[in-house]
C-alpha cells in the first residue's frame, strides 16, 4: 500500500495543522538520520550531493540545483529527492537561503528578492565547479517560486535550462492564516519575530508578487514544469501554482495517481510519484509514464 493512501479522518483544519507542523519540525528538529551532525555541506556530501568534485555526464550534462521551501533548509527538505537524483547519475546541489539573524535552521524567511540574489550566486558557484553552461533548478514551495524572480529580473534565464516547481506559490497564496498557527509549534514562535518578510512577500497581492507577475509567467529559453497536488493546504487555490506560457507542463499529481493524497509538505519531501515527474522533466528524451507504481520505482 502506498504510504499516503490511508485517508485522514480528521477535519481539514487538523490536517492543515499537521502539514505545517511537519514543515516546521523538519527545520526545527533534525531528523534521526541527521541528528548526529548539523546540516552542513559536509553532511550533504556524505549523502552524495553537494559534491563539488562531481562532473556532469554525457547522459546528464547539467547539474541540478535544489531550492528548499519556507522554514526548510538545504538538508532536511531533500533527504529523499537528492539521493533519488544522485542514484540516477546527476550532480546535485542544494543551498540555504533567506536566513534571518538569530534564527537557526528556519530558512526562507528573508526578503524573497534577496533570496533570489543568493540563488544567483549559488548557481554561478555550481556552474564554475562543474564546468556546465546551464543548470536545472528544482524547487519546493517558495523554492519553486523564488527562482522565477531570478529568471525574470537577475539574468538567470541565460544560466538555467529547466525550472521545475513542486507546489510553488507562483502567484502568491492566501496562506489560509497558517502563520497564525506558529504559537502551536513549540519553539517556533520564540525563534521567529514579527518581521518575517519572506512570509509577507508570498501573500497574493503583496508588492513582491505584484512585481513578479508584472511580466509574463515564463521567460523564453527555459523549460518549465509545475507539479501540484489538489490536497495542497498551504498554496491555495492550488491552481494558482500553474504557469501560462509556450514551454510549460502543468501537472496535477492526482491525474497521474488518483490515490496519492500528498499535501503541500509531502509532495516536496517524500513523494516518489512526484519525483518521477521531476526525473521526466530533467530528461524528457527518456521520460516514462508516471503512475502510482512510480512510488516504488
Amino acid at each position: 500500500m502506498l504510504p499516503w493512501t490511508r485517508a485522514s479522518r480528521t477535519p481539514r483544519a487538523r490536517r492543515t495543522l499537521a502539514a505545517l507542523l511537519l514543515a516546521v519540525a523538519a527545520a526545527a528538529t533534525p531528523t534521526a538520520a541527521a541528528a548526529a551532525a548539523a546540516p552542513t555541506a559536509a553532511t550533504a556530501t556524505s549523502r552524495g550531493w553537494n559534491d563539488y568534485s562531481c562532473k556532469p555526464s554525457a547522459a546528464h550534462p547539467r547539474p541540478v540545483v535544489l531550492v528548499h521551501g519556507t522554514f526548510g533548509n538545504s538538508i532536511d527538505n531533500w533527504l529523499v529527492l537528492a539521493p533519488y537524483l544522485v542514484d540516477r547519475g546527476y550532480c546535485v546541489y542544494s543551498l540555504d537561503y533567506g536566513q534571518l539573524p538569530g534564527v537557526p535552521l528556519f530558512n526562507g524567511l528573508g526578503p524573497v528578492d534577496k533570496s533570489a540574489g543568493q540563488l544567483s550566486a549559488f548557481v554561478d558557484k555550481v556552474l564554475a565547479a562543474t564546468g556546465a553552461a546551464k543548470a536545472d533548478v528544482v524547487g519546493h514551495s517558495q523554492g519553486g517560486m523564488m527562482p522565477n524572480y531570478y529568471l525574470k529580473f537577475l539574468g538567470g534565464a541565460a544560466k538555467v535550462n529547466a525550472m521545475i516547481g513542486l507546489a510553488p506559490d507562483n502567484h502568491g497564496t492566501t496562506l489560509l492564516g497558517l502563520t497564525k498557527l506558529l504559537p502551536y509549534f513549540p519553539g517556533a514562535e520564540d525563534l521567529l519575530n514579527a518581521n518575517t518578510p519572506g512570509l509577507a512577500d508570498q501573500v497574493a497581492g503583496s508588492p513582491f508578487i505584484t512585481k513578479l507577475n508584472s511580466l509574463p509567467d515564463t521567460v523564453p529559453g527555459v523549460h518549465y514544469t509545475v507539479i501540484a497536488t489538489r490536497y495542497d493546504e498551504v498554496v491555495t487555490p492550488y491552481r494558482t501554482q500553474f504557469l501560462d506560457g509556450p514551454d510549460v507542463r502543468n501537472v496535477l499529481l492526482q491525474n497521474l495517481c488518483p490515490v496519492d493524497f500528498s499535501e503541500h509538505v509531502a509532495i516536496g519531501t517524500v513523494d516518489r510519484v512526484a519525483y518521477h515527474e521531476v526525473a521526466n522533466a530533467l530528461d524528457p528524451a527518456h521520460a516514462t509514464p508516471t503512475t502510482c507504481a512510480s512510488a516504488v520505482g
